[in-house]
């Protein structure tokens, strides 16, 4: 039997207790916005009660602009702006594609070691005529990990990679789109994934959910141009942390112990 994570440790944010804040000043506000919350309020999703800006503005007492979107389910780095002189500034560097951004994502099978994606994407909600527009994404692998379990009869075992993502372009899942693109869709992406492999991997993992994650954000800051450097606190596990890797590849319980991390 494998260890598994305990979804009521890995997965949930408490009830009433405040939203981490990774950073602020009187500009900007940076937040771990947990997976399973909304940015905003839509009607995509009536049903969801949780929102990061009716939550944050409630819990600092002012009002909040969000700058980018995670979804849903992505888990991480979140910058919103307090005034809207701030927001306009710094969502001018989002549209200039001068912000850095990395993410982690837990993908179907071994990844490319290095590998650059220029693909176009039509916007989801766009009509079938619309034209592309232009999406890059840097994707790299950090880590493989072979199960001995096949998920497929056609295969011995069952793989998964890390992989950390650099968007070039800011577009709608362009990271979940663009791995879908090379054959390795995110794990839990109800819609890029297989909903068999993703439920085969939720009882593994002890975790059902989308494995995407906003790890890190550079940027200058839009009055001072310092450098800004925002991070989740996600830590790669060391040596001293957790049995050690055999072979090339981390361990299961090294990925036990990255993934409760990972899923808070």
């Amino acid at each position: 039997m494998l260890p598994t994570i305990d979804p009521a440790v890995a997965h949930t944010h408490a009830e009433g207790s405040p939203l981490p804040v990774l950073w602020q000043d009187e500009h900007l506000i940076a937040i771990y916005k947990p997976a399973g919350w909304l940015v905003h309020r839509t009607g995509l999703d009536a049903g969801e009660t949780r929102f990061i800006v009716q939550t944050l503005r409630d819990q600092i007492g002012q009002h909040v602009y969000p700058l980018h979107r995670l979804d849903k389910g992505t888990c991480g780095v979140l910058l919103l702006a307090l005034h809207p002189e701030a927001a306009s500034r710094t969502r001018a560097q989002f549209e200039n594609h001068q912000i850095h951004k990395r993410y982690l994502a837990l993908v179907r099978g071994w990844a490319p070691e290095h590998c650059e994606v220029d693909h176009a994407l039509r916007p989801d909600d766009a009509p079938g005529d619309a034209p592309a527009q232009p999406a890059q994404t840097r994707f790299s692998r950090l880590a493989a990990l072979e199960h001995p379990d096949a998920y497929d009869s056609r295969f011995a075992g069952t793989r998964l990679s890390l992989v950390l993502a650099e968007p070039h372009t800011g577009r709608r899942h362009q990271i979940r789109r663009h791995l879908k693109h090379i054959a390795h869709p995110i794990i839990g992406d109800a819609t890029h994934s297989k909903g068999p492999l993703n439920r085969w991997w939720a009882e593994r993992l002890g975790l059902q959910r989308l494995w995407l994650h906003a790890w890190g954000m550079h940027l200058a800051h839009p009055y001072t141009q310092q450098a800004l450097q925002l991070h989740s606190g996600l830590q790669w596990p060391t040596a001293g942390e957790c049995p050690p890797a055999t072979g090339d590849h981390p361990s299961l319980l090294q990925w036990q112990h990255l993934l409760h991390h990972f899923a808070k």
